[in-house]
């Protein structure tokens, strides 16, 4: 994540703030450049000028900012009322209520955020109405006393988060009963999103990932149900960690897709944040130089995955032991075996894949392969995720 200035007076500026603190200017968030702008009021109303936008192009808010849930905007003259983030949105919660209110906020920031790499990284994004079939959609819905418990997961496009996940008591509870050693909200959010990238990717992407995939991940075609059946009855295998980057990765193919994907974002927006800030790890004991790292580039721009992973280990390694001078858990309880290291890379190779060309000719993100399958005989995505 950057960091960013004010266009009026330099004061640094985070990514969810709405106003200058210094100077007062409202802050808009532009989505076509990724950047955190000052604004000053255009000749119409609810309308602005974006200090760090083309001269003389003006802006509106999201129509989510009345709800304080979000700071990006839209051209002015555009038909859309909502942000290129916002616009996925098919369900939220009754607003009536105060809490439902505030965990919303919350989903959003995490949200915000993941949309953020998403645009960095140019992946696709399309709405439920520009693809009535898998066009990306969000519904954050809460428990009811008579209905079903709501369960996070995927579905064909959809995305379904418990509104209840926004409650970190509650969180906390659903982690120690899944005995996750991590649970937050954007990971639930870099975990789903892959599952969708995995149909427009792998499933439906160049010739030849979908082979590439089921080389590195395994066969996705076997029955997903059953695996995840499997999986809460007699938990993952022991040497799991050999070979995955969680134990709810050894749950299926799919599953350990979607759970590589997370941590590969995890990865490069960490990266790109210790980055700004200009970290550099060089223990003073680390006498072969095991440990050091100068993060000074940047890991959205297609940098090599060697680089990302020689950086992101002695990272790791400086945050845990910060946080637990502070008495807190690791941030990053996971170790990378060499088997995920090359998993990564493919989700890396992935990410850096140049759109399809007209012919629908253009290399795997492995080596290349033949025509995958036809569309309609293809697997299809996982329905949820507990």
């Amino acid at each position: 994540m950057k960091l960013y200035n004010c266009q009026s007076c330099g004061q640094l500026l985070f990514f969810e703030n709405t106003t200058c603190e210094r100077c007062g200017h409202k802050l808009g968030f532009l989505p076509e450049t990724t950047t955190l702008s000052a604004l000053e009021p255009a000749d119409g109303p609810d309308t602005w000028y974006a200090l760090a936008g083309t001269k003389g192009s003006r802006y509106k808010f999201c129509a989510n900012a009345v709800h304080d849930v979000c700071n990006w905007v839209l051209p002015a003259d555009s038909a859309e009322a909502f942000c290129v983030a916002c616009r996925h949105n098919r369900t939220i919660p009754d607003l009536s209520n105060a809490d439902n209110l505030a965990h919303w906020r919350q989903l959003e920031i995490a949200k915000h955020r993941l949309f953020y790499s998403l645009l960095r990284l140019n992946l696709p994004l399309t709405t439920r109405g520009e693809d009535p079939e898998h066009g990306l959609v969000f519904d954050f819905m809460a428990d009811t006393p008579t209905g079903p418990k709501v369960m996070t997961g995927h579905d064909n496009g959809v995305i379904v988060v418990a509104l209840k996940e926004a409650d970190d008591a509650e969180r906390e509870k659903l982690r120690t009963q899944m005995r996750e050693p991590y649970r937050t909200l954007l990971g639930h959010f870099r975990h789903e999103i892959g599952h969708h990238y995995w149909d427009i990717l792998v499933r439906d992407g160049a010739p030849g990932n979908l082979d590439d995939c089921r080389a590195i991940f395994g066969n996705d075609s076997e029955d997903y149900g059953e695996a995840l059946q499997v999986h809460y009855n007699n938990g993952p295998p022991p040497d799991w960690a050999e070979s995955f980057i969680s134990a709810y990765a050894t749950t299926h193919p799919w599953e350990d897709f979607a759970e590589t994907w997370a941590h590969y974002l995890h990865m490069i927006d960490t990266l790109e944040t210790a980055s700004v800030y200009g970290l550099r790890v060089q223990p003073k004991v680390d006498s072969d130089g095991a440990l050091y790292a100068s993060i000074d580039f940047d890991p959205y721009a297609g940098c090599d995955i060697e680089q990302v992973l020689e950086a992101w280990v002695p990272l790791t390694f400086a945050m845990n032991s910060l946080n637990r001078s502070m008495g807190l858990q690791d941030p990053y309880p996971f170790v990378i075996a060499p088997p995920v290291f090359k998993k990564l890379g493919f989700i890396h190779g992935l990410m850096h894949q140049p759109p399809l060309a007209a012919a629908g000719e253009q290399a795997s993100a492995g080596e290349a392969h033949g025509n995958a399958a036809a569309k309609d005989k293809l697997p299809q995505s996982p329905p949820a995720r507990a």
